[in-house]
């Protein structure tokens, strides 16, 4: 199909032959260039944000000594992973709209008008990264909490008797132990750079946003299903899937050389 003018009613078979023709208008067409950049703005900011603030929390809940506190804490930043992204949708919606729960505190305090977090094209990319962070980094945490619990004790004790302070048996002890995982989940990300998450996006996004918030697979899902350039849309999941995979394995080989990470 990414390699015809498909026509549903003609099939496979019947439709017509043009060659590389929709792929040249991935570059040609602004909306699909747009959504490209879109896509890796978005992704690039989820993959920074979604390792960074893990490991800092992981490192931050580890020093806690309260054990009741520490699983409850624990518990709570796990949740939101369990909950779908039509969820989670609906309660930012309410939450995020001119009549929301934010808004209304928002003008309360500070006697402003509205903000339309939704609606805002140079506010919605920032929204989405938030809300993504919220609800996944508390699975990241855990990976890091595991690579933590696994640190040998004596590392610690003898940095202690060395003299070293908390913060400073962190940076010379718990973070070079946390490095191997860093660089794997790091390297693998890149796998995913161009996927921005169509669950989430296509139940936050309107047409008011789609300069900053459209991204590859919306726009395939419009193309596609909506207009009926099925051959055109094919072809731009096509590119994405074909990027992907060379991704996936520039990072796997990375992850192997940095961290000796092999899936065998």
């Amino acid at each position: 199909m990414a390699f015809q003018d498909y026509k549903p009613w003609l099939g496979l078979t019947g439709s017509q032959w043009i060659g590389l023709d929709n792929f040249d208008r991935i570059f040609q067409y602004e909306g699909a260039t747009q959504a490209i950049v879109n896509t890796l703005i978005i992704a690039v900011s989820k993959i920074v944000v979604g390792i960074f603030v893990p490991i800092v929390m992981a490192i931050l809940l580890s020093e806690v000594r309260n054990m009741g506190i520490k699983k409850s804490i624990q518990t709570l930043v796990y949740l939101p992973h369990f909950l779908s992204w039509v969820t989670v949708a609906g309660m930012m919606i309410d939450l995020l709209g001119l009549d929301g729960g934010i808004n209304h505190m928002i003008t309360s305090l500070f006697g402003t008008e509205p903000i339309y977090f939704l609606g805002d094209p140079s506010l919605f990319r920032t929204t989405i990264v938030v809300s993504d962070l919220w609800k996944s980094f508390g699975f990241g945490m855990i990976v890091y909490l595991a690579t933590i619990a696994g640190v040998d004790p004596s590392y610690y004790e003898a940095a202690e008797i060395d003299g070293a302070t908390r913060r400073q048996q962190i940076w010379h002890v718990t973070l070079p132990c946390m490095m191997p995982m860093i660089i794997v989940i790091a390297t693998l990300s890149l796998g995913s750079i161009l996927d921005a998450g169509f669950d989430q996006i296509f139940n936050l996004y309107n047409p008011l946003v789609y300069s900053t918030g459209d991204i590859i697979d919306t726009y395939v899902y419009r193309s596609s299903l909506l207009n009926g350039q099925y051959g055109f849309g094919t072809a731009v999941g096509l590119f994405k899937s074909v990027i992907s995979f060379i991704l996936i394995v520039i990072a796997y080989r990375l992850a192997y050389k940095l961290a000796n990470y092999r899936i065998f």
